[in-house]
């Protein structure tokens, strides 16, 4: 038990200084000032049954205080709520931006329906405004009045190609308090945002909620048709504009938020369990040494030290009390992001093993041909 100790805090000391400061919540916004010319802006939001969270997310688009042109484009991909008669009503309600509401129909074969909804709202931009910019958001998102103007001047200032803010997702309920900052938390350990903003860095990733992309480099990398497939779309796209010559940001978000409601562990279990073995490129391999390393990392620390306690075997009791106080001192900067007590650090653990399943029922899913499944649809079966 002791190298199992061992082996945790070294794993933690490599992580706390070498995999790019991932801990840390400052990644925002870079410096940005106006520019001379505000450029066109088409907002694309792929809508599938959103009629739930669509009130307190599309007004929020509609009245962007943006000193240029901009237009949204609402693109229902076949609701059965009332999305798109919805969205009109709110349109008319809220004034504002102009709204455009369309429906592409079925997506064609070797699509997802969110990337056919983008593509065809990309291509109503084009005709309509040819706009210089476009802004990918999810329906579930609320904006700040000023949120486009901040990501356009970023974008300018910086020379920028795309730009993603993770967006602050909901923390109301017992659950979401418990898994969704350690979702982001994780997140930020598998692309660390000071590696994804390095130019020409291999580390490479986006947040789907909120992206800002140059036209011109959209159709330099050929997106949305380049990665149609991709069940995690924001990671493929973002490596696809990489690949085309782009520069890419990613951050956390001060104006911008999930409004979707994930009151109970079912739900969260589905959120992470549809991609998560997508993400690890369906290889069985990857599979094992990211259970084996969920478990070094995060269940081996409480383990060392209650046998060590447990055992009387002090050295193994403070080898697994130092990892596990590492442990939740770099968790401590998210749950102060996300405005949770921070007592709920040292639950990581918890959260971990919770994360360890669901990467494993994705993984059994995915070999039971049930592939990843979302609103009716499901996508990567064997």
């Amino acid at each position: 038990m002791e190298w199992i100790g061992a082996g945790s805090l070294l794993a933690w000391l490599w992580l706390l200084l070498g995999q790019g400061f991932f801990w840390r919540t400052d990644v925002r916004l870079p410096d940005r000032r106006d520019p001379d010319r505000w450029p066109s802006v088409a907002v694309v939001v792929p809508a599938r049954d959103e009629a739930a969270v669509l009130p307190a997310s599309l007004p929020t688009l509609l009245a962007q205080k943006y000193p240029g042109r901009a237009e949204v484009f609402l693109i229902d991909d076949g609701s059965t709520d009332g999305t798109g008669a919805l969205a009109r009503e709110l349109a008319v309600a809220g004034g504002g931006l102009p709204l455009t509401v369309a429906s592409p129909g079925e997506p064609e074969p070797g699509w997802t329906g969110k990337l056919w909804a983008v593509r065809h709202g990309i291509a109503l931009a084009r005709e309509r405004t040819a706009p210089e910019y476009l802004l990918l958001t999810d329906a579930d998102i609320a904006h700040d009045p000023d949120s486009l103007r901040e990501l356009v001047a970023a974008a300018r200032s910086a020379g920028l190609d795309l730009v993603s803010q993770m967006a602050r997702l909901r923390v109301a309920t017992f659950w979401e308090r418990l898994v969704v900052p350690a979702f982001v938390y994780f997140f930020g350990q598998l692309y660390p945002f000071r590696w994804v903003n390095r130019p020409g860095a291999r580390t490479t990733a986006a947040a789907g909620g909120c992206v800002l992309l140059r036209r011109e480099t959209a159709e330099r990398a050929g997106v949305p048709e380049a990665i149609r497939h991709a069940v995690i779309d924001d990671v493929s796209l973002a490596r696809a504009v990489r690949r085309a010559g782009g520069t890419v940001w990613l951050g956390l978000a001060d104006r911008v938020t999930s409004v979707r409601p994930y009151p109970r562990l079912a739900e969260l279990w589905r959120m992470v369990s549809r991609s998560a073995y997508a993400q690890l490129r369906h290889r069985p391999l990857l599979l094992l040494g990211t259970v084996l390393g969920l478990a070094l990392v995060y269940l081996a620390p409480p383990a060392a030290l209650l046998a060590g306690l447990a055992g009387g075997a002090p050295v193994v009791a403070a080898l697994g009390g130092a990892a596990w106080a590492v442990m939740c001192g770099t968790y401590l900067p998210m749950l102060r992001y996300y405005r949770q007590p921070p007592w709920a650090a040292p639950l990581l653990p918890f959260t971990a093993l919770l994360y360890l399943l669901m990467t494993v029922d994705s993984a059994v899913q995915h070999y039971r041909g049930r592939g990843a499944a979302w609103k009716g649809r499901t996508y990567g079966a064997p």
